[in-house]
């Protein structure tokens, strides 16, 4: 990025993936960054409390604050969201994920300001329409849950806008893994859980398959190492601010690997991270999720690569190598 003093927000910055957008950020040497998120869960502290940035602003005082503020922002990365796909009142999702979101789009329109947004994966539901992250195919995708409805339905209102920012990106994250996911508990990724019932317990218990085309633990899905991400981010953030990125390449983006594997190569792969011999059994997948369970995922990444993306991602063992052995084994924050 030619100026590392380009002002940018970065929302849900307390957060597991923002916050190692933070971090990424601040290894290119961008401090100059303002984070906005809710700041008041202990368990979070760590993920933002050590980055350098300029402020921090409180989620519901970020458009008072932006009213009030004199300070150019050059690109905004909202991230924020209700992630928790095991909450089903949809008001709550509605409220950040699309009201929310609609506000921050239109600050955007307003002040000509580049935005890069979170969308997911859930979007696809069974994957009926395929994985392709073509526009023509939203207002078909049925997703499971209310978390996923509320992303598309975001999706859906900003394909449909006349007026937009002069640089965008939608992104739909597949199966995102990484370090700074300690607070999330039930939500955190499998290797998480892996992690910690291998230490605790020297075997892992993976959801038996209730569908009858795939065998228990041959589930599968598009694991993404939260460190290939962030630099997708950076480059998007850096081409806009830089004046690279052409008006033809905004739109909404898949963020996998193009390449589904299974549950149990996860969990092999944690164990090997752990140095400890495999011990995997299966257990009933809980009820209320049974009926809303994706059993397989794989993004179509040719729409990224086209747009300019040339970086190869990690595999799914060097990628799980690594957040193992250098994070939760080191209880270690990136």
């Amino acid at each position: 990025m030619k100026n590392k003093d380009s002002v940018i927000v970065i929302t849900g910055a307390a957060g597991f993936i923002s916050s190692c957008v933070v971090q990424y950020f601040n290894d290119q040497g961008l401090n100059n960054l303002i984070l906005v998120d809710h700041f008041g869960s202990a368990d979070k502290e760590p993920n933002w409390k050590n980055k350098k940035y300029n402020e921090v602003i409180e989620r519901d005082s970020f458009f008072s604050w932006l009213e009030q503020t004199n300070i150019k922002i050059d690109c905004l990365i909202h991230l924020g969201a209700r992630t928790d796909t095991t909450e089903f009142d949809y008001s709550i999702h509605e409220e950040l994920n699309v009201k929310y979101s609609q506000d921050i789009w239109n600050y955007c329109v307003e002040n000509k300001t580049p935005l890069v947004y979170a969308s997911s994966a859930a979007t696809y539901g069974n994957g009926e329409n395929g994985y392709d992250d073509n526009h023509n195919i939203i207002e078909k995708l049925q997703p499971l849950n209310p978390y996923g409805i509320s992303k598309n339905e975001f999706d859906k209102w900003v394909i449909a806008q006349e007026n937009t920012p002069p640089s965008w990106t939608g992104l739909k994250f597949f199966n995102i893994y990484g370090p700074n996911e300690f607070h999330k508990g039930r939500m955190a990724s499998v290797i998480w859980h892996a992690f910690n019932q291998i230490t605790q317990n020297g075997e892992m218990k993976l959801f038996k398959s209730h569908n009858p085309d795939y065998k228990d633990g041959e589930q599968l899905r598009d694991f993404f190492y939260v460190k290939d991400l962030v630099k997708i981010i950076y480059w998007m953030t850096e081409e806009m601010i830089d004046s690279n990125w052409t008006i033809d390449k905004n739109g909404i983006y898949n963020l996998g690997t193009g390449k589904a594997r299974s549950f149990y190569d996860l969990v092999l792969a944690t164990f090997k991270g752990m140095d400890i011999e495999p011990n995997i059994s299966f257990i009933d997948m809980p009820i209320d999720i049974r009926d809303k369970y994706q059993y397989f995922t794989e993004a179509n990444m040719r729409k990224l690569r086209e747009a300019g993306f040339t970086d190869e991602f990690h595999t799914l063992e060097s990628g799980v190598d690594d957040y193992v052995r250098g994070y939760l084994s080191e209880n270690k924050y990136y």
